[in-house]
């Protein structure tokens, strides 16, 4: 019987170094990224810093890009949900002000900067940012904005797909394009804008 359990408590060992091993090249990733930008940023030095192989890394990524991505959306920031106050307004005030408090220091705001320009180089990246995190965080929006509109806030014939875009862009643009602060006051002025195309009219 203990010949048999040997096996299975060996697996166990080698899976929980294996996600030590894991966690580590992606904390240290996350450092160097911090440290000397993501432009400088490269497999070796990762490796060299956390005293892993190459080889250890690129079984794991297949890119700088992947393994940036993975290491980024490791970091245990708070769900951005959306609450549900019954006034759909002041509900998209406080998410996105709550998102913009996060870009808008780091550690994520100057990663998840470099995270979007690596995916206009890398499809495979461009696609698990998408999937991942953009994509989740639109379903979001739309689905509240969904309900909002079944409780009469927004008008039955408003386009939710129109309003997520017109909404995401001046942010995306602000925050990619300009390099301007993200400011509670420009959300606010966002929102009053996409907001007098959504109310109902009488």
């Amino acid at each position: 019987m203990s010949i048999r359990h040997v096996p299975f408590c060996y697996g166990d060992r080698v899976r929980a170094k294996s996600a030590d091993r894991t966690t580590a090249i992606m904390r240290t990733t996350l450092e160097l990224g911090q440290e000397i930008g993501y432009a400088k940023l490269s497999i070796e030095a990762v490796a060299t810093r956390a005293s892993v192989g190459k080889h250890t890394i690129y079984r794991r990524w297949p890119s700088k890009g992947a393994l940036f991505l993975d290491s980024l959306l490791s970091l245990n920031e708070p769900e951005l949900d959306y609450p549900d106050t019954g006034d759909i307004v002041a509900d998209l005030r406080t998410q996105i002000h709550a998102a913009i408090n996060l870009l808008g220091r780091p550690p994520l705001g100057p990663l998840y900067r470099a995270l979007v320009g690596e995916a206009q180089n890398d499809p495979q990246v461009a696609v698990a940012l998408n999937e991942r995190f953009i994509a989740p965080q639109e379903a979001k929006t739309v689905a509240r904005l969904e309900k909002a509109r079944e409780q009469g806030q927004i008008s039955p014939n408003f386009d939710l797909d129109l309003a997520m875009a017109i909404l995401s862009g001046p942010l995306y643009f602000q925050f990619l394009i300009t390099h301007e602060q993200l400011t509670h006051t420009y959300v606010d002025r966002v929102l009053e804008a996409l907001l007098v195309g959504m109310r109902p009219r009488d």
